[in-house]
């Protein structure tokens, strides 16, 4: 096949700036061939190169505590957990693919980021995911919504790992772009972790996984760009996962590791061929020269750009140790996968590729990698106009409810408060059998039974706070995720992050991200949780507008003794119920005024960030004491929804309570305000004078408002709700949506 000729429209055409067209040409000395075109397109997209977000990543927190390897070295982030063992987790989005094909883009990024688990020689022992669509009321988003969770369903369940936890929120802001974000944990022995590098002049370079075909070329192109009305043909930029296959990729990796038969090892992702081979060189200061014609092909008459390009799912690039190559091989065919070597270690730093006795690409590693010769900017910022009249709206002019009950039913029954069980339950969150606390709790907590400890997890984002104040709501995002762990009684280790934001050319989106990396960082120094790694997704804009600004935290943390495990429930009639923190009627952003009032105005809710670390010191102090009995944090929806969630909590165990909560204005602010650092407990009545002891030496103010009893949820001795209706609008609101005929 003859190969166009390249000029500068090609260039824009593959997503290249005119100054980056003549960089390239610098570089080379030369036009670069079509081929090399499509490499350089795919290595200095927004997607690879994190061109217009690496500058101000560079500022987070990225090593520290128990970090064994720096934010981005490696294909996940590794936090040491004692003993001989440390635990892989990262983050990273699907949205592109998945609000074109919603079941393949959904099991795909779930099955990328496994990948990228087990590359780093960990098994998989748990999946999470952070979601966003459109309103419920709308067709196309039950459409998407029901693909994405049945392709996360699908791929979690076939490969074996339990999917844990996770978020999903609904708003208008998502309807035309939804955002897929995935994320995975595995364990991993200290000493028997792997690398994503090339080294060692004449060690041989490995493909292994499944053959390569078409699907997926220019999927990073299209995942750097906003989604119009053209996205529809982009369909074949959408990759096609087999999990069955990726299982035995599973196994056949942590063989090679343990066998030490590898020098370094990489997921093909996105851009595929041309960005391992890169990294992997790069990372290694080494080279490599590659044969294209031994990559096992399943399609007929494939160019070297299309194999290059290609992000067929479940394969792998692995550089062995010379001599290795065959015992290699032999796992492989064990396992019924491809594996082939393609080609060798060099000491020059240049990818020399060929296709059938055909020079194809001649370019030097560095040049085309993160954090090497790729682009990097700084973009323009302007603050959004519409932030100032934003802040300036006053809530007191808002009329106070005529029935509290039914405002409160109306806002327990939104989907984003509302169970998320017909979500989970198409997921198998307990296949490995180590699952302790799943779905639909504060966070997740899977037993490590090699060390008998465990590990807890939470994704966590209001993108409305992060909307009206990207800074503190991205603190908030932080401190939250935190909260949750904590409250699972858990210390948190790092975070995670997964930033969707809209187009970066766009000097207000800019300034919004600039803002939210600002925050977190603040929020990670100070609760010593450094960033261990993730993904940025720009250009989440429909032709409509963009999303809120995303920036989803994705926290573990670890708890050493499995007998302090806390789940948010009410246990036993007569414990005494306290609130750990204190309220400021905060409206702004809130689910009650979206909900009752369709509005989204104000400021974020305010973060203490030394008033936090101090509620969540103090709480696990009590979890370690083994003063409190359940423990949930007060969020979306109030303290009155807080409350509701502990006596219904599974929808089986139906507990009441009897509580009287200071109103301080008005009694909507009181009971639906979304003030942050304040923590539900519940207390057995022969721990109460310890507990308030313990706690009055604390910094963390405390009131007790109640009692756990009966089969009723009462305030104020003037609102009463019945478990049984409150258990049906919590659990049946999304399903009742989904059964629409679509």
């Amino acid at each position: 096949m003859r190969e166009p000729k390249v000029d500068l429209q090609l260039a824009l055409e593959h997503g290249l700036t005119e100054e980056e067209y003549g960089w390239i040409c610098e570089k080379l000395g030369r036009e670069p061939n079509f081929t090399e075109l499509g490499v350089y397109s795919v290595m200095w997209s927004e997607h690879c190169s994190y061109k217009n977000s690496i500058a101000l990543l560079k500022t987070l927190p990225r090593d520290g505590n128990r970090l064994l390897v720096g934010a981005g070295e490696e294909n996940a982030g590794l936090v040491d957990i004692g003993g001989d063992y440390a635990i892989a987790f990262k983050i990273e989005s699907h949205n592109h693919p998945s609000a074109v094909e919603p079941y393949q883009g959904a099991a795909t990024g779930v099955g990328g980021i496994l990948r990228d688990i087990f590359t780093m020689g960990a098994r998989p022992i748990a999946a999470l995911n952070s979601l966003r669509f459109g309103s419920l009321e709308d067709a196309r988003t039950r459409f998407l919504f029901e693909g994405v969770v049945k392709g996360i369903g699908d791929y979690g369940n076939c490969f074996g790992v339990p999917t844990v936890a996770g978020e999903v929120f609904f708003d208008e802001s998502y309807k035309g772009n939804p955002l897929v974000n995935a994320m995975a944990v595995g364990i991993v022995k200290k000493d028997r972790t792997a690398s994503a590098k090339a080294a060692g002049v004449g060690n041989p370079v490995m493909i292994v996984g499944s053959s390569t075909g078409r699907d997926g070329i220019h999927g990073a192109t299209f995942a750097s760009e906003e989604i119009s009305e053209k996205s529809e043909a982009k369909r074949p930029s959408v990759q096609v996962g087999d999990p069955f296959t990726e299982k035995l990729l599973l196994e056949a990796t942590l063989e090679i590791i343990k066998e030490d038969l590898i020098v370094g090892i990489q997921d093909m992702g996105a851009a595929g061929i041309s960005c391992s081979t890169s990294e992997m060189s790069e990372k290694g200061d080494a080279g490599m020269k590659i044969d294209l014609t031994k990559v096992p092909l399943r399609e007929d008459g494939m160019t070297a750009y299309e194999i290059l390009l290609s992000e067929s799912q479940e394969r792998m690039l692995v550089v062995a140790k010379k001599g290795k190559e065959n015992r290699v091989k032999e796992i492989f065919d064990k396992w019924d996968l491809q594996c082939a070597t393609i080609g060798v270690v060099t000491d020059d730093g240049i990818l020399d590729m060929s296709y059938e006795g055909e020079d194809k690409v001649n370019i030097l590693a560095y040049d085309l990698v993160l954090g090497g010769g790729a682009p990097v900017y700084i973009r323009d910022t302007k603050e959004p106009a519409y932030l100032e009249q934003k802040h300036k709206f006053d809530f007191t002019k808002i009329s106070e409810p005529e029935n509290i009950s039914d405002a409160f039913k109306a806002v327990f029954a939104s989907p984003n408060i509302a169970s998320k069980r017909w979500v989970y339950e198409q997921y198998d969150t307990s296949v490995r059998t180590n699952t302790i606390v799943g779905p639909g709790t504060d966070s997740a907590v899977v037993y490590i039974k090699e060390m008998d400890k465990a590990i807890a997890m939470k994704t966590d984002c209001n993108g409305r706070y992060v909307y009206l104040n990207p800074k503190e709501g991205t603190k908030i995002a932080v401190a939250e995720s935190a909260r949750n762990v904590v409250c699972s009684g858990a210390k948190p280790l790092g975070v995670t992050n997964c930033l969707n934001f809209g187009n970066p050319y766009k000097p207000e989106v800019y300034w919004l991200f600039k803002e939210a990396i600002k925050g977190m960082g603040e929020a990670c120094r100070f609760f010593d949780t450094p960033v261990t790694g993730g993904n940025v997704s720009f250009y989440n804009e429909s032709p409509d507008a963009a999303v809120y600004p995303t920036p989803v935290i994705g926290m573990v943390g670890l708890i050493d003794d499995v007998d302090t495990i806390m789940t948010s429930n009410f246990k036993d009639k007569g414990d005494v119920i306290y609130i750990l923190g204190e309220d400021y009627e905060e409206m702004g952003g809130s689910e009650y005024m979206k909900v009752t009032h369709n509005l989204v105005e104000g400021n974020s809710p305010h973060l203490d960030l030394q008033t936090e670390k101090d509620l969540q010191d103090t709480l696990l102090d009590l979890i370690g004491k083994k003063l409190v009995k359940s423990a949930h944090d007060v969020s979306e929806g109030g303290i009155i929804t807080s409350l509701a969630e502990s006596c219904i909590s599974d929808g089986k165990n139906l507990i009441g309570a009897e509580v009287t909560i200071p109103v301080k204005t008005r009694e909507d602010f009181t009971f639906f305000s979304e003030t942050q650092s304040r923590v539900v407990v519940s207390v057995a009545p022969e721990k109460i004078d310890e507990f308030e002891l313990f706690v009055s030496q604390t910094f963390t103010p405390f009131t007790k408002i109640g009692v756990v009893t009966g089969t009723e949820l009462k305030i104020n001795d003037k609102f009463v709700f019945n478990l049984e209706e409150l258990t049906g609008l919590y659990f049946n609101s999304i399903p009742d949506k989904m059964n629409v005929t679509l």
